[in-house]
Order: structure tokens, then C-alpha cells, then sequence
């Protein structure tokens, strides 16, 4: 929970204790409650209400899957480029880039060493 451990939760009691003071403590914990069961009621309402939405349909996503924690870009593409027969058959090997032959960068490349003019060069700006 964001981190938090209980020692940590125990040190933050404390200190509201201190602040408070044993008079509007109680107070602010009842606060504290009803905005947990608050926050609680608005999920558990977005919950309710998707399922409503969706249908049927709503217990047949699988949940895990849409998790953002399983995102991989890599893997994403790799799969959209490639049927996933051909993944299964193949070893796990990194293919490396072959640069275009026709490509820009290689021309420009090309038409460089093919000249014989030197570099150019203004002795005045220098």
C-alpha cells in the first residue's frame, strides 16, 4: 500500500496522536473511516456499473492480460509482425538490422567517396 509498511503506519499514528491530541483524534479517525468506506462504495459503484455496461462479457475478460504492468513493446510488435506459429518454432535469437541498399544515407555515402573533391573549406571563417 504506496509503499507504506506497518512500522511506518505505527510512526504516523504516533505523530497524529501527538498533533491532534487525544480530544479531536477520535474525530478525525471517524473522518478517516468514512472516507475509506467512501472511496470503497466508488469502486465497487465503477465496478458494478461496467459489468452492467458490458454484459455477459464482463467475466469472460481475462483481467491479468490488460494488467499495464504486463506491457512490453517489444513483444507487442513481435507479435503483430509475425504469425505466432513462426515464434513458436524458432529459437530465441536477436535479429540484427540490414540497412537498405537503395536508402538515402547510403547513397549520400556512396556519392561522398566516389567524388574526389576535397572537403570544402573557408580559411576566412575560421
Amino acid at each position: 500500500m504506496f509503499g507504506l509498511t506497518f512500522e511506518k503506519i505505527l510512526l504516523i499514528g504516533i505523530v497524529a496522536v501527538f498533533l491532534l491530541g487525544p480530544e479531536r483524534l477520535p474525530h478525525y479517525a471517524a473522518q478517516l473511516a468514512r472516507l475509506v468506506k467512501q472511496l470503497r462504495n466508488l469502486a465497487n459503484g465503477a465496478k458494478d456499473r461496467m459489468r452492467d455496461e458490458m454484459g455477459p462479457d464482463f467475466d469472460d475478460v481475462d483481467w491479468k492480460k490488460l494488467d499495464p504492468r504486463q506491457y512490453d513493446p517489444r513483444r507487442i510488435i513481435r507479435e503483430a509482425l509475425t504469425d505466432e506459429d513462426e515464434l513458436k518454432g524458432q529459437s530465441a535469437t536477436v535479429s540484427r538490422a540490414v540497412p537498405n541498399p537503395d536508402g538515402a544515407y547510403l547513397q549520400r555515402k556512396r556519392a561522398r567517396e566516389a567524388s574526389s573533391l576535397p572537403a570544402p573549406f573557408d580559411s576566412e571563417a575560421t
